[in-house]
């Protein structure tokens, strides 16, 4: 290996770091139903009726649960998304992001 072919391979070391994950929370209200709240789950989240209906619960008993975990921009498009979602049908339903 000569001198150039060294100075090559030693520049094309790549640190690569794993992003931070962010935890999506629905939030508890007086208005928003349960049955809309399972649907939520199941269309942004991807959750099955079984698991949508625990967290709903969860939600409605301890005043928010997580619904998943996801890099910065999937979760900020998830809390968005929720936000819009619950608007257009007339609910106040929140969701929050919060760092791992």
């Amino acid at each position: 290996m000569d001198r150039t072919e060294k100075s090559v391979a030693e520049k094309t070391h790549i640190e690569i770091k794993t992003p931070k994950k962010y935890v999506v929370y629905l939030l508890n209200d007086d208005f928003t139903t349960m049955d809309f709240v399972i649907k939520v789950l199941m269309l942004y989240f991807g959750h099955n009726p079984h698991s949508a209906f625990d967290i709903m619960m969860k939600v409605h008993k301890e005043g928010k649960a997580a619904c998943g975990v996801y890099p910065f921009e999937i979760a900020e498009t998830k809390v968005a998304h929720v936000h819009a979602y619950a608007k257009a049908n007339s609910f106040p339903l929140r969701a929050i992001l919060e760092e791992e």
